[in-house]
C-alpha cells in the first residue's frame, strides 16, 4: 500500500535516490549528496514542508516518489504571488511506475496549490515562475520541462496538460575559434568598454531568492563618456552540469540592454565578449536560453555560433476538444538579448 504525506527532515537521502532514478534526461544531473537539495531547494526562504509531498511504501517505509510545488513571483518580482501555482517536478522510482502513483502525486500537488489560493496551475518551472529546481534541472536557467526528458510529455498529456510557453536552449562550444564579424563593432568598441565584476548585482527580491547562492560574474558594457552601464550579463559556472556533460560549462543569464540603446548591436557585442572571457577561463561549453517567441534573440544566438540542443516547455491544462488554446498568461518576462539589426 502506498501512503502520501508531507516532507520530513529525515527524507533527503531517500529523495536523492528517487531523483536519480526519475530525472535522467540531458538537463538533470545525478545528485551525489543530500546537501545539494539543501542548497537548491530547502534554503529558499519560502519553502514549506507541505509543498513537498512524498509517496512511501507502507510495508517497507521506502520513499518511492514525490511532487514539489510552489508559487511564482508577482509582476514586480518583489514577492510571491499566491495566484500563480507551479508544479515543479513529479518523480517516481522505476520499479513503482504504472501504479497510478505519479497521477496521485500530481493530483495532490494541484490540490495543495489550490488550497493555498492558486488561481492557475502550470507544470514546469520556467523563469521567472521557478520557485524551485534552478541549479538542479534545466541548465543555465529554468526552461520548464525539457523535451529531452523521455517520460514527461506522454505522462502530462494523459493528465490533461498540453505544451504552452517554450524556451530554446542553445550551446556554444569554445574549442573552436571565436570569429564574429559585425561592421558595427568597431564604432561600438570606441565608445563602450567591457568590464567584469566578480560580484554580480542582484536586481530584485526574486532574483536574490533564486540566484542568491551563486557566485556569478557580471559583464558590463559601460559608456566611456558618461560611465553609465549600457548592457549587462550574468555568468555562472554550471557545476553539476559540467560533470553530467563531461566538460567544464558555464551559463549566461539576465542579458539586458538599456532600452534606449537596443538594436544597435550592443547585445551581440556583449555576448561575444562574454564568450571570449569564458574561453580564456578554459570553459568548453556555454549555454544560453531564450524564449521561442523571440526571433531577434534566436537570430543573435545563431549569428554567434550557438546551436540549439534542447527545448523546454510550460504545460497548461489542455482546452476541451474543438476549443482554441487560451492565450499565454502575461508574466514578468526575462530580459532577452537583442539581435543584430
Amino acid at each position: 500500500m502506498i501512503v502520501y504525506r508531507q516532507y520530513r527532515n529525515t527524507d533527503p537521502p531517500a529523495l536523492v535516490e528517487v531523483w536519480n532514478e526519475a530525472c535522467t534526461g540531458r538537463g538533470a544531473y545525478p545528485v551525489r549528496t543530500p546537501s545539494l537539495f539543501e542548497r537548491w531547494l530547502f534554503s529558499r526562504p519560502f519553502f514549506e514542508h507541505g509543498d513537498l509531498i512524498v509517496a512511501a511504501d507502507d510495508e517497507t517505509g521506502a520513499v518511492v516518489g514525490f511532487v514539489l510545488v510552489g508559487f511564482g513571483p508577482d509582476e514586480e518580482l518583489a514577492a510571491q504571488s499566491a495566484d500563480r501555482g507551479v508544479v515543479c517536478v513529479v518523480g517516481v522510482r522505476q520499479a513503482y511506475r504504472r501504479r497510478g502513483i505519479g497521477r496521485e502525486l500530481l493530483r495532490r500537488g494541484e490540490e495543495r496549490l489550490r488550497a493555498r489560493g492558486a488561481g492557475s496551475v502550470v507544470i514546469g518551472a520556467q523563469w521567472p515562475q521557478n520557485p524551485y529546481l534552478f541549479g538542479l534541472y534545466g541548465g543555465s536557467n529554468s526552461p520548464g520541462i525539457l523535451a529531452s526528458e523521455p517520460d514527461a510529455d506522454p505522462f502530462l498529456q494523459k493528465m490533461g496538460y498540453a505544451r504552452a510557453e517554450s524556451r530554446l536552449i542553445f550551446h556554444r562550444r569554445l574549442d573552436t575559434p571565436l570569429t564574429v564579424a559585425d561592421t558595427r563593432f568597431g564604432l561600438l568598441r570606441r565608445r563602450y568598454e567591457c568590464q567584469s565584476l566578480r560580484a554580480a548585482a542582484i536586481g530584485s527580491w526574486w532574483q536574490d531568492c533564486v540566484w542568491g547562492i551563486l557566485e556569478p560574474v557580471e559583464m558590463r558594457l559601460t559608456d566611456k563618456l558618461t560611465n553609465l552601464p549600457a548592457a549587462r550579463a550574468v555568468v555562472w559556472e554550471l557545476e553539476g552540469f559540467s560533470w553530467k556533460w563531461g566538460q567544464p560549462s558555464a551559463g549566461i543569464i539576465d542579458v539586458q540592454v538599456r532600452p534606449d540603446l537596443r538594436r544597435q548591436g550592443l547585445g551581440k557585442l556583449l555576448v561575444s565578449q562574454v564568450l571570449r572571457f569564458l574561453q580564456d577561463q578554459f570553459f568548453a561549453i556555454v549555454e544560453l536560453q531564450v524564449p521561442a517567441a523571440d526571433p531577434a534573440a534566436i537570430g543573435m544566438c545563431k549569428s554567434l555560433g550557438f546551436e540549439q540542443v534542447d527545448e523546454g516547455f510550460v504545460y497548461r491544462p489542455a482546452p476541451p476538444a474543438g476549443e482554441p488554446p487560451p492565450p499565454p498568461t502575461e508574466e514578468a518576462p526575462a530580459p532577452a538579448p537583442e539581435a543584430p539589426a
